[in-house]
C-alpha cells in the first residue's frame, strides 16, 4: 500500500502541480479518502466544488460498501456466502458490464477469478505458490458464463463453489459515477484519482488539458514513463508492479491469467486505457495486459472508436495507439500501432 500511495501522490502532483497557483485562475478544494483498497484524491474547481466533492465522496463510499469483498455486509460478500442474491441496480449494472467484457475479451476479463486471487494470497497477503492440483481446483470453479444472471431483475445465482470480485472494474465505475454527480452539481473542472484510475472532468480551469502521468514500471520511487494530455477522459492503468511477492527468488505479479491460473506473462509491464467510459477502461486495462501486445493491438483495431491505449513492454518499448499523436510525451521512443 505504501508503494501504491507514493506513486498515486506523485501522479497527482504532476497532474495538478505543473501550473503554479499564480497562473491558475480557478480556486480549488481537495479531499482525501481511503476506499476500494486504495488511497484517493478528489480535486474540484469553481464555486460549487465543496458540495460536489461531498457528493462524490459519498457516492464512492456507497459503492465501496456494496462491492467490497473485505466487508462481510457488502452485497458481493453476501452473494459469495449464499450463492444467490437480488442485486441493487448499480451492482447489477456493473455485473452486467463485467459479463459483457468477459464475452468480448474471450474470457480474459473474468470476475470469477476470485478463488485464484485468494489461493495465491493476493487478497489477504498470505502469499502462496499453489500446487498444480490446487490451481486446477480453483480454475474448475471459474467461468462467468456459468453464472445465472437477469439484468432486468438483478437476480444472480453462482455455480457451485463460485465467488466473484468486481474490484477490477469497480473503481472505474465509481470514478465515472462520481464525475457525473460533480458535473450535475455545477462543477466543470475536476480531477479524481482513485489509485491507478484517473478521471478528468472537463479541462483545467484555464482551458488547457490535464497532463496525466503514467508510471515507470521499474521506478521504485514512482517516477513517470510518459504523460498524456486529455480533456474529459479517464486514464486507467494496470501493471503487475502494483502488487507482487517474491518467493525463492521468483517474482509473482498479482494480475492472474484465467487460462493458466498463474500470473500473466504477456510481455507487457503496463497498460493504460484512455476513454470516455471509465468502467470500460478499468476492465480493458486488465484484459489487454493479459492479452499481450499483438492481441491487444488486434483488439484495439476492432474497437478503435471506444478507447486509446498506451502499452509499456517488458523490454521498455513504448507503444501507443495513433489517436494519441500530439498528446503523448516521453523521453523514450514511441512506436504507434498500425491502424
Amino acid at each position: 500500500m505504501k508503494k501504491i500511495l507514493l506513486s498515486a501522490l506523485i501522479l497527482l502532483f504532476f497532474a495538478t502541480g505543473c501550473t503554479s497557483a499564480a497562473k491558475d485562475p480557478g480556486e480549488n478544494s481537495s479531499i482525501y479518502l481511503t476506499a476500494m483498497d486504495t488511497v484517493m484524491k478528489l480535486t474540484a474547481y469553481g464555486p460549487h466544488r465543496q458540495e460536489a466533492l461531498e457528493q462524490a465522496q459519498a457516492e464512492i463510499e456507497r459503492l465501496d460498501a456494496a462491492l467490497s469483498i473485505g466487508n462481510p455486509d457488502s452485497e458481493i460478500s453476501k452473494l459469495n456466502a449464499s450463492g444467490s442474491a437480488v442485486l441493487s441496480p448499480d451492482t447489477a449494472a456493473l455485473l452486467g458490464r463485467a459479463m459483457e467484457l468477459n464475452r468480448d475479451t474471450e474470457g480474459l476479463f473474468d470476475v470469477t477469478v476470485y478463488p485464484l486471487v485468494k489461493l495465491w494470497g493476493f487478497f489477504d497477503k498470505n502469499y502462496h505458490v499453489p500446487t498444480e492440483e490446487e490451481r486446477l481446483d480453483a480454475m474448475a470453479r471459474m467461468g462467468s458464463d456459468r453464472l445465472t444472471f437477469s439484468p432486468e431483475t438483478g437476480a444472480v445465482t453462482l455455480d457451485a463453489g463460485q465467488s466473484i470480485d468486481l474490484g477490477a472494474i469497480g473503481k472505474g465505475y465509481a470514478s465515472q459515477r462520481a464525475a457525473r454527480l460533480m458535473k450535475e452539481a455545477g462543477v466543470s473542472s475536476a480531477l479524481l484519482s482513485l489509485g491507478g484510475n484517473v478521471q478528468c472532468l472537463g479541462s483545467k480551469p484555464d482551458g488547457s488539458p490535464w497532463n496525466i502521468g503514467i508510471r515507470d514500471p521499474w521506478s521504485e520511487s514512482g517516477g513517470l514513463y510518459c504523460t498524456v494530455r486529455v480533456r474529459d477522459k479517464a486514464v486507467i492503468t494496470s501493471g503487475g508492479y502494483e502488487r507482487y511477492f517474491v518467493m525463492d527468488g521468483k517474482t509473482y505479479l498479482h494480475i492472474l491469467d484465467p487460462r493458466t491460473g498463474c500470473p500473466a506473462e504477456s510481455g507487457l509491464s503496463s497498460v493504460s486505457i484512455i476513454t470516455d467510459d471509465g468502467t470500460l477502461g478499468d476492465g480493458l486495462s486488465t484484459a489487454l495486459y493479459i492479452m499481450g501486445l499483438e492481441k491487444a493491438g488486434d483488439y484495439w483495431r476492432s474497437h478503435k472508436d471506444s478507447f486509446e491505449a498506451v502499452l509499456i513492454a517488458d523490454d521498455g518499448s513504448l507503444y501507443a495507439t495513433p489517436g494519441l499523436k500530439g498528446s503523448i510525451s516521453s523521453q523514450h521512443p514511441i512506436e504507434y500501432l498500425e491502424p
